[in-house]
């Protein structure tokens, strides 16, 4: 990965910390930020026990907190007529805050209400965070993005075991425990970070019918393969539960499947660098199908194993589809970002708020089963997306 300081604005090459130090913090910014953001499938059978209600009512909670997502693409053109960091901030902030709300919440309607600042609060943070990865990056944009990924997908994988474990011995109102990292580390990272430049007035202006076609594919590619990674997330834990496991025991086969693909993260990205975007996207989405059938007719620690690899399966595809966004719109990234990323993720979000009204008709594990040709389809969009700029 090529790190170039040149990126960094004049002013603030001579007081920030190099490109690669300000990588790092930005990635462990979101460890935090995405810990802060998904913790909640570990401690969904809880919140559920405490509602009295059933997997319908799980896909709902989770939708709350995921459809937020969809306002990634206007936060990200505004980040870019902006500049700075403050979306970054401030999105960080805000989903720590809603952490400690939900742990507060002794109604439905505060529960979903800290859930929607959340959800808002990561789709600010998301786009001009990501841009602002790649302005710290030379030509190893593949790298870059993928470092500052891992950060997040650890902290999607581990929160969820944490807030678990928080949750069974100090119960909800102990979520506020997880959440002093972040609020501590925010002030430092206001100097670490460098300002994201603002996009100029005179700038090209985006073209929309030519961006037309290959974003309306990234968009239905992302919908999909989010929607696959958010029933799965929904599902496993309650799967579990019913089966006899406990918070805790649900929770890790959420880190398992999350923190093992930090793996498919820094490999998707370097192999796109490599081999080309279509080998990721294509082959990601042909393993996720695979693996999701190999892992429902296993059992025992050979299905411990197979859940690893597929979330290495799913998460080799994010960094490379990020690229893609951004690349479709090259006149304004953080909007690319944001559609790759938000979009996508808010769609599958309603997609899963339309499955969980099935669920209970069809059983957990045959609605499991409706995954694969799911994945299938993606593998099919993943083809027609465009190759990376020469």
């Amino acid at each position: 990965m090529s790190l170039a300081p040149s990126r960094l604005p004049p002013a603030a090459s001579a007081t920030r910390s190099s490109p690669l130090v300000a990588l790092l913090g930005l990635s462990w910014l979101h460890f935090l930020n995405d810990g802060a953001a998904n913790f909640l499938p570990g401690i969904l059978p809880a919140i559920l026990a405490d509602l009295h209600e059933g997997t319908r009512w799980a896909s709902v909670i989770m939708a709350t907190l995921l459809i937020g997502q969809g306002l990634q693409p206007f936060l990200g053109w505004l980040s870019d007529r902006r500049g700075g960091k403050v979306a970054t901030l401030l999105g960080a902030s805000g989903t720590s805050l809603g952490l400690v709300l939900v742990g507060q919440s002794d109604h439905v309607s505060t529960l979903l209400a800290a859930l929607l600042l959340i959800g808002v609060s990561n789709a600010a943070f998301h786009p001009q965070s990501l841009a602002l990865a790649r302005s710290l990056a030379g030509k190893g944009h593949g790298a870059a993005m993928s470092t500052f990924l891992v950060g997040g997908e650890l902290g999607r994988g581990l929160y969820p075991l944490i807030a678990s474990l928080a949750v069974a011995y100090a119960g909800l109102p102990g979520l506020w425990i997880i959440a002093l990292p972040a609020l501590l580390t925010i002030p430092l990272m206001a100097s670490l970070l460098p300002p994201l430049a603002r996009r100029p007035a005179h700038a090209a202006p985006l073209l929309w019918r030519r961006h037309a076609r290959p974003a309306s594919t990234l968009v239905a590619f992302a919908a999909l393969r989010s929607f696959v990674l958010y029933a799965l997330l929904t599902l496993l834990p309650i799967l579990a539960n019913r089966s006899g496991a406990s918070l805790i025991g649900g929770a890790s086969l959420i880190s398992v499947l999350l923190v093992v693909g930090v793996i498919g993260n820094m490999s998707g990205g370097l192999i796109a660098d490599r081999f080309g975007r279509p080998v990721v996207l294509v082959g990601s989405s042909l393993l996720t199908a695979l693996l999701i059938a190999v892992w429902l007719t296993s059992a025992g620690w050979i299905s411990w194993v197979v859940l690893g690899l597929l979330g290495i399966a799913l998460f080799s595809a994010l960094p490379v589809s990020i690229l893609a966004g951004q690349d479709i719109f090259p006149e304004n990234r953080s909007l690319g970002s944001g559609i790759a990323l938000g979009l996508g993720n808010s769609l599958g979000a309603l997609l899963l708020l339309a499955f969980g009204f099935e669920t209970p008709a069809l059983g957990l594990h045959a609605a499991l089963w409706t995954l694969p040709p799911v994945a299938l389809v993606c593998a099919f969009l993943a083809a027609r997306l465009p190759s990376a700029p020469s």
